[in-house]
């Protein structure tokens, strides 16, 4: 696996983590979260890698990750896929907050809904779906055991987690998320989150420690 990250400027005053997967062996790319920067993403997928885009896999539906889909899909192709209690936000201004982070209206239409557990194969690598709301209603995070790391959206970032007072969050589900579908993972599991610097599990894991209950 060959992974490449750029950081997309989505004027939120965070640049979004955008995740291009290539797979050697088949020739097959996967690009997570698209957030724009579409020209440099398709330049990477016909120049460089020289590769054909199976998937677009959104971790959520919020503006600042999925404003370079349409215009990617139109030029390289590929199955959006996204969870399907996120889908109905792609075409919801107000749960994509697209509008409220200063991008033009967001409009599009998901060619795949998954769901937790959910199996995604580029070539010989093999993704699991792991449902992880909080965030939003339908955020979801992408794990692969073979290269032992971790796409988590907006649900768990280096040191802290995402933003719970949006629409369809919840700091509940968002704990919950962490500590018992994120933190049973492999200790040397890497974690490439939605924005920030990329993390290992091992090192997040003191953080939420005290959110557990106390047996005394």
């Amino acid at each position: 696996m060959i992974l490449k990250e750029l950081k997309i400027d989505t004027w939120i005053g965070d640049k979004t983590n955008c995740y291009i997967i290539y797979e050697e062996n088949s020739n097959e790319i996967m690009v997570i979260d698209p957030a724009g920067d579409v020209d440099k993403i398709e330049d990477l997928i016909v120049n460089v890698f020289k590769g054909k885009l199976k998937y677009i896999y959104l971790t959520h539906c919020h503006g600042d990750h999925i404003a370079g889909v349409t215009n990617l899909k139109n030029k390289c192709g590929g199955k959006v896929l996204i969870h399907r209690q996120d889908a109905i936000g792609l075409n919801d201004v107000n749960v994509n907050l697209s509008e409220y982070i200063g991008l033009e209206n967001i409009e599009l239409e998901a060619d795949s809904r998954i769901d937790d557990n959910d199996l995604i194969h580029l070539g010989g690598l093999e993704f699991r779906v792991i449902y992880t709301p909080g965030h939003t209603i339908g955020s979801t995070s992408l794990y692969c055991e073979k290269e032992k790391c971790l796409f988590s959206g907006d649900t768990i970032f280096a040191g802290t987690w995402g933003r719970t007072d949006l629409p369809t969050s919840s700091r509940e589900d968002i704990m919950n998320s962490i500590v018992n579908r994120i933190l049973i993972l492999p200790d040397d599991t890497f974690i490439y989150p939605g924005h920030g610097k990329a993390t290992m599990l091992k090192d997040e894991k003191t953080i939420y420690l005290d959110l557990k209950p106390k047996k005394w």
